[in-house]
């Protein structure tokens, strides 16, 4: 395996899966704060109110990111604990929590990658149409300039959406995330578009006021294809697969990304969407376009692909004998090689894995210990293939594990663990899981073991 000298080791966490409700610090509820009372919603009828109460423990939590030996911690801002009503007056004491953990993450040794989206859109801007009203794009805007105002000074690195795929189709299409919508495909492609725009006006505002030289990028989470066989016919398949739209299926990758790094929607899917495309101005593209330093990429799993007899792609069903992890996604570590291979290709920025990871059955031991050979074996598997696609001539720049800590895993609630760090929810007390020493060694060793 290769990686570059200056890589990027770190974990990743979101703000409502971590922090506890904004609500308690002087900050107002976000849409998944809403979203938490709906009876059914979330398993067992749990919610983010206190998580891993990492807004009290944050110091603590730091504390085991330097013992890792972490190089970059990627952590979401709460836009309403910053801005409660989503615009206007600022809750400075929120905005001082993340201040406060800036200047502890520099005094470890860890640079702060600061994602400004991460699903918990402010409640009150839900009210006001949420991202269906186009100055939506205009709020996330405004949020941004406070944002960086404050950090940026000592924050080089931005994201400005998480997975915009998860929060517009879970959250406003299927309602199985917040805010729970059940919309038609006109209004989810509204949505999209206007996510997009404050996507671009993000990147704007970070390149307008940034105190220092801003490396910029977002996270998307588009559906990675591998081939079936290493056959050349195989391969070519696969890649056309994950840069199509078909069949008016928005979980793709090339709706999403295309605008953002080639200035336009794809023919395909604009052909496929023709009859029910959202208002798009003249000057949408040129927003949504801006210069990006990095392609973030979330990758967990994937879908594999074959040439079938008439020379087109066809999926290749996984069978029973797949691996899987505890939330069923099956475990296919060739993933790390063929996504950020094939993105590169089309879009040429470095790539940042901007999540990873794995859900397991994780208990603590008679000896109080958390034993996870799973995850360990799941991270080898996967990091050898992102090495392979390093030695292949993929310029890579980091690596985020999912996650520090379990947490609240959305409508999931508490019963999916990702953590390096096992969580004993009743007492907040961490425990440090063998996956922990194991990765440490990894950023160590520059993941050459």
């Amino acid at each position: 395996m290769s990686f570059p000298g200056n890589f990027t080791w770190g974990v990743a966490t979101a703000s409502y899966q971590i922090e506890g409700s904004p609500v308690h610090a002087g900050g107002g509820p976000s849409v998944w704060d809403l979203f938490c009372r709906r009876e059914g919603a979330i398993v067992n009828g749990e919610s983010g109110a206190v998580a891993c109460d990492h807004y009290r423990d944050w110091r603590d939590d730091v504390a085991l990111m330097r013992e890792l030996g972490l190089k970059g911690y990627r952590f979401s801002i709460s836009w309403s604990r910053v801005i409660p009503n989503g615009t206007g007056a600022i809750n400075q004491q929120g905005l001082d929590f993340y201040d406060r953990l800036v200047d502890a993450l520099l005094e470890a040794g860890i640079q702060p990658w600061v994602t400004l989206f991460h699903w918990d859109y402010p409640a009150e801007l839900y009210y006001r149409g949420g991202w269906l009203n186009r100055a939506s794009a205009d709020w996330f805007a405004d949020y941004t300039q406070v944002v960086v105002d404050r950090l940026s000074d000592r924050v080089q690195h931005w994201m400005t959406l998480n997975e915009p795929q998860c929060f517009v189709i879970l959250g406003h299409q299927s309602g199985y995330h917040a805010p729970g919508l059940k919309l038609d495909l006109p209004d989810v492609l509204r949505v999209a578009h206007h996510s997009l725009l404050a996507h671009g006006r993000a990147v704007q505002v970070i390149r307008a006021r940034s105190k220092t030289a801003a490396q910029v990028g977002f996270a998307p989470v588009g559906t990675v294809k591998s081939p079936a066989t290493d056959t050349a016919a195989d391969i070519a398949a696969a890649q056309q697969s994950m840069f199509s739209v078909t069949n008016r299926n928005l979980w793709n990758s090339t709706w999403w990304l295309d605008p953002v790094f080639l200035g336009s929607y794809p023919e395909d899917g604009l052909r496929e969407f023709a009859a029910v495309l959202p208002a798009i101005r003249s000057d949408d593209m040129a927003t949504i376009q801006q210069p990006l330093d990095f392609f973030g990429a979330n990758i967990y799993h994937g879908e594999l692909c074959r040439a079938g007899t008439d020379g087109q792609p066809e999926d290749v069903p996984y069978t029973g004998s797949t691996p899987r992890t505890l939330l069923h996604w099956p475990v296919v570590p060739q993933m790390l090689y063929w996504g950020p291979k094939f993105y590169f290709e089309r879009y040429g920025k470095p790539i940042v894995i901007t999540e990873n990871g794995c859900a397991q059955a994780d208990v603590v031991s008679l000896d109080g210990r958390v034993h996870d050979p799973q995850r360990i074996d799941f991270l080898n598997r996967y990091l050898r293939e992102l090495g392979r696609a390093a030695a292949d001539g993929v310029t890579l720049a980091g690596y985020f594990q999912w996650s520090l800590l379990d947490n609240f895993e959305w409508a999931e609630g508490y019963r999916q663990r990702f953590g390096l760090v096992y969580t004993d929810y009743a007492t907040q007390r961490r425990i440090p899981k063998d996956s922990a020493a194991w990765y440490a060694g990894v950023i160590r060793a520059n993941g050459v073991e």
